[in-house]
């Protein structure tokens, strides 16, 4: 047992996620820390407010009230891009001590993410969902903390969590001084790097954050509960742990219990590498993430077959940046096992992925879907950011996984630093080329990072605020974008193009349950080989192994007429 000192106080711990973040899977980060945490003598208590009912009425509603107001040719990749807009509000929501200003910077946020004007009723009616949110959070944070009594509150902190949570830790410690309050998460990785003007603002603007846990929180956590560490070192890296990490340490497992695994994800998660051998320009995962490096796929596969024992589940999202050098490897076991499950998760677009007898060998060891960063059909815009990669060669891909039936996602960056209108075209050109072989395209603009991107200091002169520099007190993540051609109103255009002319082609790129089935009955249309539909997957009284006997057919059998059958 471990010795208990004063900051863990009564040795209990609360780790939660708030909203909003999709709940594709449990909460990994928290449910690997609870099973560590409980090896060393903690009582700790996982919660994941994604899921309440209420909560996700409330995100329903803020996103219909915004969809009144923004022109349906101006939506783009509304939800996606609302996100910035949502993250945005709910930090100056409880930040604001001038209202006229708040109320003004409102209006800017949504203008300059929509560029549609947004009148003072449109402000009243998004401010009035959130007062409400924020009410049921206080409400939420209350009775769990009150029921669960823990010293600790621990909070995983993601980009669009940070408001409600930054809410959560000051009401906590108003209403419940003695606990002590840790953040950790992939913010870290990205809007919050330390040393950017963002981790600096932010760390005098939440005092009530006791102390911040930056990289895999494990032995981090241990040691600071344990009282190893400095008392008056409020920030925690690896740094101070000489970057000793679990890693695929057999102890390193989730313990998931305190969740409705089934009834509230569509999911379960695993793991089979970590981090990316890759630089991509826009991208931050090896920097953050640091070497790449990969489980044994023997103990990959029997953790998996563990947890479908355990949870009947039978589908599989894998959090690997990258499954090409472990995809066969996989299959290979789960070949062996006899044990058939479905598998979800990142690829490249690669030369290895082009031979069809590798892809169908995938298929047969359970690979379902895959999403691959396709970014653009011009070459132009592919060398910038450094892709190493061909449209002839993204084409290749699809073709050879959509012949196996595995469902292709792809990903698209729109307005890259020095796309042309001619660059942006052959986008939309290789778009129509290969629609019958995408699953699902969703395209988002295109992101600076302050640091941490592999190609940062390219545009570091280039960089200016989105937002004034005043509204950062409200905001505590500031935004900065690459001032340069494509400007950020035409890189915005240019996604709502694309997202057009995905409709007028077909291409799915689904949010809802329905909208899911229909582009799943889409794809079973369009192959033969077509992966089963994910509501099948996820019927816990079915045990679906069609993959075990699958065979190479040829390429999209027809292509799907315009009978007015799908309405994407």
């Amino acid at each position: 047992m471990t010795q208990l000192t004063p900051y863990a106080v009564n040795n209990k711990i609360v780790l939660a996620m708030l909203p909003y973040w999709t709940p594709l899977v449990p909460p990994q980060g928290i449910a690997h820390l609870k099973t560590f945490l409980q090896h060393h003598g903690y009582r700790v208590t996982t919660a994941d407010a994604n899921t309440g009912k209420r909560f996700k009425r409330l995100y329903d509603r803020y996103f219909a009230v915004l969809g009144t107001y923004i022109p349906k040719e101006k939506q783009g990749n509304f939800f996606n891009i609302g996100h910035d807009v949502l993250r945005n509000h709910m930090l100056a929501h409880i930040n604001y001590v001038d209202e006229a200003r708040y109320c003004s910077l409102v209006a800017d946020i949504v203008h300059k993410t929509f560029y549609t004007l947004l009148d003072a009723g449109g402000v009243r009616e998004l401010n009035q969902v959130l007062d409400e949110f924020y009410r049921h959070m206080e409400e939420y944070v209350i009775e769990l903390l009150e029921r669960e009594n823990p010293g600790v509150l621990g909070l995983s902190v993601l980009r669009d969590t940070i408001g409600p949570s930054l809410f959560a830790f000051r009401l906590a410690k108003e209403k419940f001084p003695h606990i002590k309050t840790v953040m950790g998460g992939s913010v870290f990785s990205d809007h919050l790097l330390r040393g950017t003007p963002n981790f600096e603002n932010f760390l005098q603007q939440a005092p009530y954050i006791d102390n911040i846990i930056i990289g895999e929180g494990q032995n981090l956590m241990l040691k600071l509960l344990d009282g190893e560490l400095p008392a008056e070192r409020r920030v925690l890296s690896l740094e101070d742990i000489d970057r000793r990490i679990l890693g695929f340490s057999p102890e390193n497992t989730p313990d998931m219990d305190d969740f409705d695994v089934n009834g509230d994800y569509p999911y379960l998660a695993a793991q089979a590498s970590g981090s990316c051998p890759y630089q991509c320009s826009f991208c931050n995962v090896a920097s953050f993430y640091g070497e790449y490096r990969q489980k044994d796929p023997k103990q990959a596969v029997e953790e998996m077959i563990g947890m479908y024992r355990k949870y009947r589940k039978q589908v599989f999202f894998m959090n690997d940046s990258l499954l090409n050098y472990v995809a066969t490897d996989l299959a290979d076991q789960f070949l062996l096992s006899g044990t058939a499950l479905y598998w979800d998760g990142y690829l490249r677009v690669d030369e290895g992925v082009c031979n069809i007898d590798t892809a169908i060998h995938w298929r047969r060891g359970g690979m379902y879907r895959v999403r691959l960063g396709v970014e653009s059909g011009s070459q132009h815009v592919l060398d910038m950011m450094d892709k190493k990669i061909t449209p002839a060669l993204t084409e290749q891909t699809l073709s050879t996984l959509a012949m196996a039936g595995i469902k292709t996602t792809t990903y698209w960056v729109i307005g890259h630093p020095g796309e042309t209108e001619e660059d942006f075209q052959q986008t939309l050109d290789l778009l129509e080329r290969l629609k019958n072989v995408i699953y699902e395209a969703e395209c988002n603009p295109f992101i600076y990072g302050y640091s941490g991107q592999a190609a940062t200091d390219r545009w570091k002169d280039m960089r200016k605020l989105l937002y004034p520099d005043w509204a950062k007190e409200m905001l505590v993540l500031q935004t900065w974008i690459v001032d340069g051609d494509p400007s950020r109103e035409v890189a915005y255009d240019r996604v709502n193009r694309f997202v057009r002319r995905c409709g007028e082609l077909g291409i799915p790129n689904p949010y809802s349950i329905n909208d899911i089935f229909n582009a799943d009955t889409r794809w079973q249309k369009l192959h033969k080989n077509a992966v089963p539909n994910l509501l099948d997957l996820n019927d816990e009284n079915r045990y679906i192994d069609e993959c075990k006997y699958i065979k190479p057919v040829g390429l999209s059998q027809k292509t799907l007429d315009d009978d007015g059958d799908f309405d994407f």
